[in-house]
């Protein structure tokens, strides 16, 4: 779970199911926001010694993306551009980690999904985004624990690899 675009494509799903209940010009403003945020970001030097927070912003990230499905009302214009702020800052920050700035290309079209998140959400069928979002949390919390997790056969390299 540690690749160069799985973590910063699972969180542009997470962050473009939240904007599904945003207001259109909101959910275009804060997509605009994560584009260039990330690929700011994404050309900044980031020290290889950072890899395990910038990994641990992501998860969260994905975990409070995703959680805005929940939220019964739409999503406030600032905490739309807050929440993608966030979600540039950590997406840039894994691609600039990698060796290959490809990944932010295969990453940030996956936010795209906040049209058809807003297309069900207006057809009252939002129980669908929610079973995506419940997914995508679970996995977060997950890949968040195993980074605290000892070292353990399967997880980390040893001298068998």
């Amino acid at each position: 779970m540690r690749g160069a675009a799985l973590p910063p494509a699972l969180l542009c799903v997470a962050l473009g199911l939240g904007l599904a209940s945003a207001r259109g010009q909101t959910a275009v403003l804060g997509l605009a926001v994560l584009v260039l945020t990330a690929s700011a970001v994404a050309l900044m030097p980031v020290p290889e010694s950072w890899s395990d927070v910038a990994f641990l912003g992501c998860w969260m990230s994905i975990i409070a993306s995703a959680a805005i499905v929940y939220a019964p009302r739409i999503l406030q214009d600032r905490a739309a551009l807050a929440f993608s702020l966030n979600a540039g800052v950590w997406t840039g920050a894994l691609i600039a980690l990698a060796p290959s700035k490809v990944g932010l290309l295969a990453a940030l079209p996956f936010s795209l999904c906040a049209w058809p998140g807003a297309w069900v959400r207006r057809r009252g069928q939002a129980i669908g985004l929610n079973v995506i979002a419940s997914w995508l949390i679970g996995v977060a919390v997950l890949a968040a624990t195993l980074q605290f997790l000892p070292a353990t056969a399967g997880y980390v390299p040893d001298h068998m690899d």
